[in-house]
């Protein structure tokens, strides 16, 4: 029987070091994991700053680039315009709206 205490006895002081041990080793990884989640909710928090700040200048873009459009837009009409009127346009040694005939020659003969 005694020596069942003395073997009870020594069971209890290593499970009792064991549960220091356990209570020690538990206690840094928790601060170390508050420590841990604290860096990164600020890292997360940064990150959802950048990603608002993207979004923002995302959408400042898409508006330029709609803007970019219209003015090509216009330009693009403009020049199919001018493309008209050129057509439309007569050539340069074309006098007839002078009065000249397009038989005449226009070298500045004169008759007497």
């Amino acid at each position: 029987m005694v020596q069942e205490y003395h073997k009870l006895s020594q069971t209890f002081e290593e499970v009792k070091a064991e549960n220091v041990d356990f209570k020690n080793s538990s206690v840094e990884p928790i601060s170390l994991q508050i420590g841990k989640t604290d860096s990164l909710q600020i890292e997360l928090s940064k990150l959802k700053t950048e990603n608002e700040s993207l979004r923002i200048r995302s959408s400042e873009l898409e508006s330029e680039i709609e803007k970019l459009k219209l003015i090509m837009s216009s330009w693009t009409q403009s020049s199919v315009s001018l493309d008209k009127m050129c057509e439309i346009l007569k050539p340069a040694n074309d006098r007839t709206v002078l009065g000249f005939n397009a038989g005449e020659s226009s070298a500045g003969e004169t008759s007497t």
